[in-house]
């Protein structure tokens, strides 16, 4: 029973593949896959904006969407009505092909990325043995779609939001790069179903997750903090900063075009998620041994939906940092210190087992990180600040 539930959608999958005729059932299960990810993907944007819109309300002490439907759990179903329903509006002096290619591209690229995510126990798409690689050429195709929604705009706060995001995007995705290269080489293996099952092992009951290394928690600490900057998620939304852009590269967009990029932001964010659990969190494995009879699907889902708490519970405590401070941050501090956790992952991996790394892996850790914390602290003219009032 419990084998049933877990592998519940594939048996399903191979049910409804085998009632056609053999030369159609490869394209058959290919597209089935592909309809569900469609499906499941944008109804999890709905909840996460029902989510955020709740939570951010709760945060500020106000109510919240409660106005659509009981305690307005309808309230995603009017945003999209009114989505589509608004005008489409293009600028006259705008390139009216890369202006509609933009965001269709975007959404098209993300989505592209669930294609290697191992959801479950035998429940991945494609099997690649290169498949982290064939996600972040994937992400990295993002920053095209960035820059064509800014260009084709003709408009000036549109141009200055796409090179303000690609130079953000760049930066940030140097970091996020590096840090899923220490699991690279902790498992050999490019390929995330291998990185699943090197960390889907028990010792005492409890997993043997790389987010419970030395190197594993620094890596990953690092990667959320990349993977919330290239999500364009508070506090490093400076590409659509309203104060000074009006809207960043999507200024010039309205309707359904508007709603693709909130779509691909979302869904970039579920996205991102599940690479993060899967290369740090175990995947879909269990937290404890005696928790395998759950479904695998349900933990790999569990967690990106906790993940998205998390940035839900950071853009409402964090304030926008500056354009100069995140640079900086990145550049300075965060790219640094990926590049030296990779010698950390190296003394882990060669010193072999033994409570000897453990000490001498934290130690580099938390050393480097006080060094590095008081000089760019030491760095900073920090002075009293003075207040001045109009009379």
């Amino acid at each position: 029973m419990v084998s049933t539930l877990d592998q519940v959608f594939v048996i399903l999958k191979h049910w409804i593949v085998s009632l056609m005729p053999a030369a159609l059932q490869p394209l058959v299960g290919v597209l089935l896959s592909v309809v569900c990810i469609i499906a499941l993907f944008p109804a999890l944007f709905a909840i996460s904006v029902l989510l955020e819109r709740k939570g951010l309300g709760r945060m500020q002490n106000r109510l919240g969407p409660n106005r659509v439907g009981p305690f307005g759990i309808l309230q995603p179903v009017a945003d999209g009505i009114k989505a589509l329903t608004k005008e489409d509006i293009v600028p006259i002096g705008a390139d009216r092909v890369v202006h509609f290619l933009a965001p269709v591209s975007m959404v098209a690229v993300v989505f592209m990325g669930y294609a290697v995510l191992p959801m479950g126990r035998n429940m991945t798409l494609v099997h690649m043995d290169a498949a982290l690689l064939f996600y972040f050429a994937m992400g990295a195709s993002t920053e095209l779609s960035v820059f064509m929604a800014g260009w084709s705009s003709r408009n000036k706060y549109s141009l200055l939001g796409a090179m303000r995001g690609v130079a953000q995007m760049i930066s940030y995705e140097v970091p996020l790069l590096m840090s899923s290269v220490g699991v690279v080489m902790a498992t050999g293996s490019l390929s995330l179903d291998k990185i699943v099952e090197v960390q889907n092992q028990y010792t005492y009951g409890l997993p043997h997750w790389f987010i419970f290394t030395p190197w594993g928690l620094a890596s990953f600490v690092l990667f959320a903090i990349a993977a919330t900057a290239e999500t364009n998620r508070s506090p490093f939304d400076l590409p659509e900063g309203e104060s000074e852009l009006v809207a960043g590269y999507f200024t010039e967009y309205s309707g359904f075009k508007f709603a693709e990029f909130f779509l691909a932001e979302y869904v970039g964010m579920l996205s991102i998620s599940g690479l993060g659990t899967t290369l740090f969190l175990g995947g879909w494995s269990a937290p404890f041994s005696f928790l395998q009879f759950i479904p695998s699907w349900i933990w790999f889902f569990s967690k990106i939906m906790l993940s998205i708490c998390v940035m839900i519970w950071l853009r409402g405590t964090l304030p926008r940092m500056r354009q100069d401070q995140l640079m900086n941050f990145a550049w300075k501090f965060v790219i640094p210190f990926t590049l030296l956790n990779l010698v950390v992952v190296a003394v882990w991996r060669f010193m072999g087992e033994g409570w000897a790394r453990w000490v001498v892996c934290s130690a580099i850790v938390v050393v480097a990180y006080v060094v590095m914390a008081h000089a760019g602290m030491r760095s900073k003219k920090i002075a009293p600040r003075s207040y001045r009032f109009a009379e």
